[in-house]
């Protein structure tokens, strides 16, 4: 571990008083370790050995974040409420409010054992192409099922109006940003895509449970074949909304053989490009079939989704000038969230097709 990640992992976990909390909680073993898993970009992993088990905690990350960014006991609260749903999920154990254990909240989960997909496929997948996308479609689709009234989260969200309130929050998240980003490079093109989703928003949508950051990398297969999707993560922005965004998340990160080059190459794997793959239009096909309803206004989805993902990387890239994260990909977010932007409008202008 090199200074700089040392010094960052300090500031992530107090070894000791984690280990005297989860003894309190989980009981003593002789084996414990902890390590940073650096592999996600927003809120902190961290795995836990702890005697036989194998543990992940979750926490934000440390320094100032944007306001309602991180929530993480919000993350466990949907993710404890779905426990015994149709709905692929790790077991969770524990939540802590108590910042004097490891300086923010956290929770504790079991550790799922298999394979998440981000820069290639598993080779046990290549006769399978077909359902690792259906897997994927399908466990939205299980999210998207669930009512609310029936696991305890009927009060999660406001489901009316959750379309509006998502092209403002991120106009809000973006503002954030750029209070110090600005002073680095602007960004113009982002705000004639806020603009234009705030001119073209649907007059009403669907209302289901939403995950928020639905996409490949966030869940997880099973070893093993055929492909088995044991597990869904990150549901810091999960609550009760608009199923389509959901959706137009998902399909922004999937890679059509047509594509231009990605906006992001570092983040975007390009494998399900390959034969035997669904398109994207195939994986609406099969969302419409299973849910029994009409993906309607696929263009401003699509487009939300990537002024999001600007908006994040825009974030990003404050909390690198700050001085609060050691991630490598922030400070690329510069020349990123220009191309982003760019990729937006060419969504808008149907220069990049569904």
């Amino acid at each position: 571990m090199t200074d700089a990640h040392e010094t960052y992992f300090e500031r992530l976990v107090d070894e000791d008083a984690l280990a005297a909390y989860l003894e309190g909680e989980l009981g003593p073993v002789e084996r414990y370790s902890v390590s940073h898993h650096q592999e996600g970009h927003s809120n902190e992993t961290l795995f836990v050995t702890w005697g036989e088990r194998e543990l992940v905690i979750r926490r934000p990350p440390p320094g100032e974040v944007a306001d309602t960014a991180h929530d993480v006991l919000r993350e466990h609260r949907v993710m404890d409420a779905l426990q015994g749903t149709d709905v692929p999920l790790p077991e969770t154990l524990l939540a802590c409010e108590d910042h004097d254990v490891i300086g923010s909240d956290f929770y504790v989960m079991e550790r799922v054992a298999g394979d998440v997909l981000r820069e290639e496929e598993p080779e046990r997948f290549v006769d399978h192409r077909e359902a690792v996308g259906y897997e994927l479609v399908d466990s939205l689709v299980a999210i998207h099922e669930v009512d609310p009234r029936d696991v305890g989260l009927s009060e999660f969200g406001r489901p009316a109006g959750y379309t509006d309130r998502q092209v403002e929050r991120w106009d809000d998240q973006i503002e954030w940003a750029t209070e110090v980003t600005a002073e680095e490079r602007e960004v113009p093109t982002l705000r004639k895509v806020g603009d234009w989703l705030e001119a073209n928003r649907p007059s009403s949508h669907p209302h289901t449970l939403v995950h928020g950051d639905y996409k490949l990398d966030n869940v997880l297969f099973a070893p093993g074949t055929p492909p088995d999707l044991v597990a869904v993560f990150d549901w810091e922005m999960s609550t009760l909304g608009d199923p389509f965004a959901d959706l137009g998340w998902m399909l922004s990160y999937w890679r059509d053989p047509k594509d231009p080059e990605p906006a992001i190459p570092e983040l975007t794997a390009r494998f399900m490009e390959r034969d035997g793959y669904p398109t994207r239009e195939g994986l609406v096909a099969r969302y419409e079939e299973r849910l029994g309803i009409e993906f309607e206004h696929e263009r401003f989805y699509r487009t939300l989704a990537v002024y999001k993902l600007a908006a994040l990387g825009e974030m990003f890239f404050r909390r690198y000038l700050e001085g609060n994260s050691d991630d490598p990909m922030y400070p690329k977010m510069r020349d990123r969230v220009p191309a982003l932007a760019e990729r937006a409008r060419r969504m808008i202008e149907g220069e990049e097709p569904l």
